[in-house]
């Protein structure tokens, strides 16, 4: 039995195909892993528990249930599309809320693990609507907002987040290598695991003079990408 690290499914009921790969991933997952971490962004967007069939993610719902009940823990990290999912999904999942960033250990390795949007200090203009909308004041005022209106704003922040990176140059929207540094020294880290840029890869460098690897998982757009730690290997399936 292995550990799996997913991110970015951006789940979406107009994108049958994500979900497909989602729920043949999940009837895999009940008889090969023993935990599973989603780092985030498994929705393409959350107004709020209460809404879960309004935006038609109850199928999410049900193939999480299915792994939790056959045995496998799932530990569920909140990403920048998904931030606003609370108690009462966790409580249907049976899934297990993770604050970002986190430190867990497996099989007494340590990974240091997080979406990895607020490592992307240089995208400026993303760090700031990150802040507005991680106040408790803007979660406060838009979960007062009648349900219509909750997915109308959400459909209106992810037209503006697709413009936006038409007009943002990749590099900018990446993680910069030196608030990667900083966070991994904060943590006492030599592992570290995170989504969000869409460009999977493995990165080995040196950190105050010892090796250091950063681990970054795909999106499932194309293809599931996964992460398995199995034995003291971590491998990279894209």
């Amino acid at each position: 039995m292995s550990t799996a690290f997913i991110s970015d499914i951006h789940l979406n009921p107009q994108r049958p195909d994500s979900f497909a790969r989602f729920e043949r991933f999940t009837a895999q997952a009940v008889r090969r892993l023993r935990h599973l971490y989603i780092l985030g962004d498994l929705f393409d967007y959350w107004v709020g528990d209460d809404g879960v069939d309004a935006i038609g993610q109850g199928r999410a719902e049900a193939a999480l249930r299915a792994v939790t009940d056959a045995g496998v823990t799932v530990f569920f990290m909140r990403g920048n599309r998904d931030f606003l999912i609370g108690d009462e999904f966790a409580a249907r999942t049976n899934c297990r809320l993770l604050p970002d960033p986190s430190t867990v250990t497996v099989d007494e390795r340590a990974f240091l693990l997080s979406h990895g949007d607020a490592l992307c200090t240089d995208d400026t203009e993303h760090q700031a609507a990150r802040r507005e909308m991680l106040s408790a004041k803007w979660r406060f005022a838009f979960m007062q907002k009648p349900l219509p209106e909750r997915i109308d704003t959400a459909a209106e922040l992810r037209r503006r987040s697709e413009s936006r990176k038409q007009r943002t140059s990749r590099a900018m929207m990446d993680v910069n290598q030196s608030a990667v540094e900083s966070f991994m020294r904060e943590h006492r880290a030599d592992t570290l695991i995170h989504g969000h840029t869409h460009r999977p890869a493995v990165h080995q460098f040196n950190l105050d003079g010892k090796p250091a690897w950063r681990y970054v998982l795909g999106d499932w757009h194309q293809r599931r990408s996964a992460l398995y730690y199995q034995r003291g290997i971590l491998a990279l399936k894209k």
